[in-house]
């Protein structure tokens, strides 16, 4: 048990990296409100134009663990709240990624209680990202695979780089099953076919391949994304926002609700079925890729 253990420890580093705090910076310009934290997740509000935008930082790959979920939480409900943000942005601090997706190491060798609270964080961060009333847009600058690609779908609208980038719901690939709520999100975006076909390979999509199918919106270069995303912007800003609301509301309601009937649930099949011991396996398999690519 030794070995494995200290293989843990090398990649726990690997992933998380060391994040420096903000260190209490603040915006000088009037028409900005900047929320320094010392955890992984950037918020810069535009007071002028009422448009936030939320980076995940935690390098080098912008892996959610407890933290990062918790943290966007808690920024996309003070988003929500406050009545002078109207549109959100969400992207990343790491160059080349815009998030990896769900940390291994909360479920590799995890206690049960532990991928319980995991899971409902993940659930809370998902929550409040789809059924925002805000515009959310992804400005998709890096690679965007599994609970990353879920982030990116859950936004109203998605600018993503062209180049080597990749995203979608490669769980299968891992030995992992992904749960209806991610299941529900990819068919709201690219329908029954295309879900059927990307989650039972778990593919990983180009840019422009996403874009034919409709998981992306549109491909630009990379310096070019989020001034696209700004553009963007524009003319969602101008539609009357209760019309807005209403109609958004009204279409993902069904699907948020689903989750939100069945939390708990939900939460405790995670849990059981991560620490199935075929699971465990494939996860360890894949750890020790890691680590061996690593070396």
């Amino acid at each position: 048990m030794a070995a494995p253990m200290r293989g843990m420890s090398v990649l726990r580093q690997a992933f998380q990296g060391l994040v420096r705090p903000a260190g209490g910076q603040v915006c000088r310009q009037v028409q900005h409100r900047c929320y320094s934290t010392p955890g992984h997740v950037q918020v810069d509000m535009n007071s002028e134009t009422g448009v936030a935008t939320v980076r995940l930082n935690r390098p080098p790959v912008n892996s959610l663990n407890l933290d990062v979920l918790t943290e966007l939480s808690i920024a996309l409900e003070k988003l929500e709240t406050d009545k002078s943000c109207k549109a959100m942005v969400l992207a990343s601090a790491a160059p080349g990624i815009f998030s990896a997706g769900l940390d291994i190491l909360e479920m590799y060798q995890s206690t049960p209680e532990r991928c319980v609270a995991f899971w409902r964080a993940l659930q809370d961060a998902w929550l409040n990202l789809y059924g925002s009333r805000l515009i959310t847009m992804a400005a998709i600058e890096g690679h965007s695979p599994a609970g990353g690609c879920l982030l990116a779908m859950s936004c109203d609208y998605r600018v993503m780089a062209e180049g080597k980038f990749q995203i979608g719901l490669n769980e299968t690939k891992l030995g992992i099953v992904a749960p209806f709520w991610f299941t529900d999100v990819m068919l709201n975006t690219i329908g029954h076919r295309e879900t059927e076909k990307a989650l039972q390979l778990g593919a990983l999509y180009s840019a422009q391949q996403a874009l034919s199918i409709g998981l992306v919106d549109k491909v630009v270069p990379l310096a070019e994304v989020m001034p696209t995303v700004e553009g963007e912007l524009k003319n969602w800003l101008q539609i009357p926002a209760a019309a807005r609301v209403i109609t958004k509301t009204s279409m993902r309601k069904a699907v948020l609700d689903r989750l939100r009937s069945q939390k708990e649930k939900d939460a405790q099949f995670f849990a059981d079925f991560i620490n199935r011991d075929s699971v465990q396996k494939s996860l360890g398999m894949y750890i020790a890729s890691l680590q061996k690519k690593k070396n």
